[in-house]
């Protein structure tokens, strides 16, 4: 479809692709540039994201601001399956495009599809956008006079969903058909489509027909388009097509160890330390940082950098224990570190893992023979934290990029961070970050400092002044944490937090293994950092913090929803909701708003925070196994309204190793 998501040429179909399907795509006719993204988050529910280029509408009146660049606008849409096709029923859909941008194109619909043999018939009722052609009158007029009429134009409240205008004013009907020719790649695609092309931000467009023909190539993961619209128009379109749930990288690895010949030493005194450690950092990807191993029980004590997979990275090191000590030691533990706390213990059967692993039992399975549990007194006590203290450090590459500025419609920034500090014992740390850009385009920048208007302090708004100097001190801190229980984390933090802040704070989390659910609360006192000095502070300083719930609803399965309720950065108080999916490849998309008791007015354009991101595995892109994770972010539009301190250490992301959600 040109604007994005499962449909004919310009109208919406009811149909839905498979659960993690993710397209890439741009479309192009005579007024209008689209570029998409539609992803299936689930196999009922489809959401795209769009970027619209009005070619006969110039961004800004002032040249000196964004010269004579096009107009951009942002759109959200979302399609819910409400029925699903039987042999004689059709597939039903509910959906809602634009509801979350300008208002370009505003519409509600409900569409059926059937399909009869190479034919896929579908038929529609639009309202909004889709029903300009007011092909008859509004039912629920007749139920409440407020659903006869709809607001027409350009609202220019970015951001602002109307749900006071939903499944108001005119309707119209839209339909078609989809024909798969008897050559696999091509299909063809005919449309009646609602709208009247008279209230387009383009213009009022000329339609000399209601009707669209258009045609459909594919091609190793591609789809190429042209179509024939309103009579007088053409248009064409390419999309790329993956699907994040089977989406993986080939490896070149070991297999795991194969025991099923292999005679383990007969006691401790004739086992090979070095040979059993080197084979669990090589062979598994386990390195340790201490370990204690008796005639009945054996402890590894550090962190998994290879195998995202927990039973695969379980299984590995089983073996490589079963193989590399006597038959006496009873159960391995596998005790992860976060940080330098052991926080989770894997204990090993040694007995029943060795029957499944040797295939000595048709019926035995392997995962049944470990459990994962918080470590207890005896495993703790084991730990040696003289072990823990030194230097530390990494390289990482950072990219950040913004979408539809005045300036330039794209806008980006790559670099580096190196980070490094200093162990002084299991608890106690001092951590530091220095990022240095190499490569940007920020110098087409025409102003740093936001120029609109803001009736809340300027608590984000300085970010251009920020990210324009190409080294910055990120963060300079001095950390404590500490297990006080089986489930709960306690830390407290002080110095430069983050790009443009610095302060002390402190946190609690309770959060059992793997459990779906979990609690915590943070609060800091932060004070803005000066921009045109690494060191120096501004004025401005607030008391902020939240209380969070963190649940991964049995109902959604592979889903977080996180929620905080507190103060924010400019003190207006609320709540930010933040929902996260994650695919089988890894591969974690979500979204997040803020809802505060800063109005629309005070927040300005966009009218409240929201933001979307996708978290990508490493290993989707190396031929080793590696753990790590690249995110990528997109804020539509940075306010000063319900934003959250970007605390250096966050312990839901310190104890991920308790939770399978991010393997």
């Amino acid at each position: 479809m040109v604007q994005g998501g499962t449909g004919l040429i310009q109208t919406p179909t009811s149909r839905m692709g498979k659960a993690g399907d993710l397209y890439i795509n741009y479309t192009d006719n005579e007024e209008y540039r689209f570029w998409s993204v539609n992803l299936q988050l689930f196999d009922w529910m489809q959401a795209t994201a769009r970027y619209t280029d009005v070619r006969t509408q110039l961004y800004s009146d002032v040249e000196s601001f964004s010269g004579d660049q096009t107009l951009k606008d942002k759109g959200l849409d979302v399609k819910f399956r409400l029925w699903k096709e039987s042999y004689y029923l059709p597939e039903v859909s509910l959906g809602f495009r634009d509801f979350g941008g300008t208002g370009f194109f505003e519409s509600e619909y409900v569409t059926a599809s059937k399909a009869y043999g190479p034919f896929d018939l579908h038929l529609g009722l639009g309202w909004g956008y889709l029903g300009t052609s007011d092909d008859f009158t509004n039912p629920l007029c007749k139920i409440k006079d407020s659903y006869c009429e709809r607001p027409t134009g350009y609202s220019g409240e970015g951001g602002k969903i109307d749900y006071e205008q939903f499944f108001k004013g005119s309707m119209a009907v839209f339909g078609g058909l989809e024909y798969q020719t008897p050559w696999e790649p091509l299909s063809l695609k005919l449309e009646f489509e609602g709208n009247d092309y008279s209230q387009d931000r383009a213009g009022e467009l000329e339609q000399d027909s209601r009707w669209n023909i258009g045609a459909v190539y594919k091609w190793k993961g591609f789809d190429f388009s042209m179509n024939y619209q309103r009579g007088n128009t053409f248009g064409f379109g390419v999309s790329y097509r993956f699907n994040m749930n089977t989406y993986k990288q080939v490896k070149i690895d070991k297999p795991p160890r194969d025991i099923t010949n292999v005679a383990p030493p007969e006691s401790l005194v004739k086992m090979d330390k070095k040979q059993l450690y080197r084979a669990l950092a090589y062979d598994s990807g386990f390195i340790l940082s201490d370990a204690d191993i008796t005639e009945d029980r054996a402890i590894f004590y550090g962190n998994q950098i290879a195998y995202r997979d927990k039973d695969e990275a379980t299984q590995r090191i089983g073996r490589i224990a079963a193989a590399e000590l006597p038959d006496s030691v009873a159960s391995y533990h596998i005790v992860e570190n976060a940080g330098r706390l052991p926080i989770v213990d894997t204990v090993i059967d040694a007995k029943r893992f060795k029957v499944a692993a040797k295939y000595e039992d048709i019926e035995a399975d392997i995962t049944d023979t470990y459990t994962r549990q918080a470590p207890d007194s005896d495993v703790l006590a084991a730990y040696d934290p003289a072990k823990t203290s030194g230097f530390f450090y990494s390289t990482d590459f950072f990219y950040t990029q913004t979408f539809g500025s005045a300036e330039d419609f794209y806008l980006y920034q790559g670099g580096l961070l190196f980070s490094g500090g200093y162990a002084f014992d299991e608890n106690w740390s001092a951590i530091s970050t220095i990022r240095t850009t190499l490569f940007d385009n920020f110098d087409k920048f025409n102003y740093t400092i936001d120029q609109a208007d803001s009736t809340l302090p300027r608590v984000r708004t300085y970010v251009r002044e920020y990210v324009s100097n190409d080294v910055w001190l990120d963060s300079a801190f001095l950390q404590w944490n500490e297990q006080l229980d089986n489930d709960w984390f306690v830390q407290v933090y002080g110095g430069y937090l983050e790009t443009m802040y610095g302060g002390v704070g402190g946190e609690a989390l309770w959060r059992p293994v793997d459990s779906n659910i979990a609690f915590g609360v943070d609060i800091n006192y932060a004070k803005q950092r000066d921009y045109d000095s690494q060191t120096d502070f501004f004025d401005y300083d607030v008391i902020t913090g939240f209380a969070s719930v963190y649940w991964e609803p049995e109902f959604l399965p592979d889903t977080l929803l996180t929620i905080s309720a507190g103060q924010f950065l400019a003190k207006d108080k609320g709540v930010n909701i933040d929902f996260a999916k994650r695919f089988d490849s890894g591969i974690v998309v979500g979204a997040y708003a803020a809802f505060t008791d800063a109005s629309s007015a005070d927040y300005g354009e966009g009218s409240f925070t929201k933001g979307f991101y996708i978290s990508v595995p490493l290993d989707l892109f190396t031929l080793t196994p590696s753990k790590g994770r690249g995110t990528f972010p997109w804020v539509p539009i940075s306010r000063d309204g319900g934003q959250m301190l970007n605390r250096p250490i966050r312990l839901f992301d310190f104890t991920n190793t308790r939770s399978s959600f991010y393997d």
